[in-house]
């Protein structure tokens, strides 16, 4: 990626943050769009490290006139911009909808008027697809979110590769699975329940399972998502597809919150029954294949989930001030 121009919108939040990190580190110009919106998960704390290294722009994707200087004169644009809480879009859907669907289309927009020739990777997520039919699912699952996230991040999908197929653009997506590690927020737990897990281990807190916790979760550490995003951004084959990114490790909801406990040193657990409200859109056990991606990529996990809680627990213990 030397000398490649490449936009992150999103890119003070979690995933976006670390893959400015990743670009950074292989010697490409970049620049982040960021809306700065509370309470989602952006913290300049995320790039303290890069500031001087990057091109920083407070704007929003559903911003026309900033979208249009944003994505001009760039080679690769990561879209990583988004509502992110599963609960928060039953709650304001009009606001999930505004977001991850018009703000898509606003980005999409200004990169068919001003530069229709960058690639353009989007963060799709593993909620567009609701509860498995078969498992593990690949990317001929049916679709069937559960809650207007779901929908509005498929409906953000489908978009992009509407633009891809019919203007000619270059645009692909991955559906991303329960991701962990170290820049992600940590002040409430809306969204990314093992990292706020994490923080409740390090500060020796009880950890609530819902249920009997026997359901089943696929978890990938966040270096090896930001490694597919980058490579998926890199191969032409990519062009107009979506991909499932997985661990190739089906684990029970309680054995990850052992782990957790186990690699933190410290918390608890108590079994919990479900709250209503999480109990309406949980889609059960949850599994995928990642054999399309790493069949046309070569990309595969490397990162255990022992390696990724090590570096990540390590991380928090150093830069809690930051983050809690």
């Amino acid at each position: 990626m030397d000398g490649e121009r490449c936009l992150i919108a999103g890119g003070l939040g979690f995933i976006g943050s670390n893959i400015a990190h990743r670009l950074v580190e292989l010697g490409a110009e970049v620049s982040i769009a960021d809306a700065c919106l509370d309470p989602y998960g952006w913290n300049p704390a995320n790039i303290k490290e890069i500031k001087d290294k990057v091109n920083f722009t407070k704007a929003d994707i559903r911003d026309a006139g900033a979208m249009a200087k944003a994505v001009k004169g760039q080679d690769f644009i990561f879209n990583c911009a988004g509502q992110v809480s599963h609960v928060d879009s039953m709650s304001d859907p009009f606001l999930d909808l505004d977001i991850n669907c018009r703000g898509n289309l606003v980005l999409l927009e200004a990169c068919r008027k001003f530069n229709d020739k960058a690639k353009i990777v989007y963060a799709g997520t593993r909620g567009q697809m609701g509860a498995l039919h078969y498992s593990p699912a690949d990317e001929e699952h049916p679709d069937n979110p559960t809650d207007i996230y779901g929908a509005d991040k498929l409906a953000g999908e489908k978009y992009h590769l509407i633009y891809s197929n019919a203007f000619g653009m270059r645009a692909t997506s991955l559906r991303i699975n329960n991701t962990f590690g170290e820049r992600h927020q940590m002040k409430h737990a809306k969204y990314g329940i093992m990292n706020w897990f994490i923080r409740l281990a390090l500060e020796g807190k009880e950890i609530q399972v819902y249920g009997d916790g026997s359901q089943t979760r696929d978890y990938n550490y966040i270096s090896d998502v930001v490694g597919a995003m980058i490579l998926a951004g890199q191969s032409e084959k990519t062009n107009g597809k979506y991909y499932l990114l997985g661990s190739g490790k089906e684990l029970k909801f309680l054995d990850m919150v052992k782990a957790v406990i186990k690699s933190a040193g410290s918390g608890s657990y108590k079994l919990v029954p479900w709250p209503a409200d999480r109990k309406a859109i949980e889609i059960g056990d949850f599994f995928v294949s990642y054999e399309k991606i790493k069949k046309e990529l070569g990309w595969e996990p490397m990162a255990s989930l022992e390696q990724g809680l090590k570096s990540t627990v390590s991380f928090y213990r150093e830069r809690r001030k930051e983050y809690w």
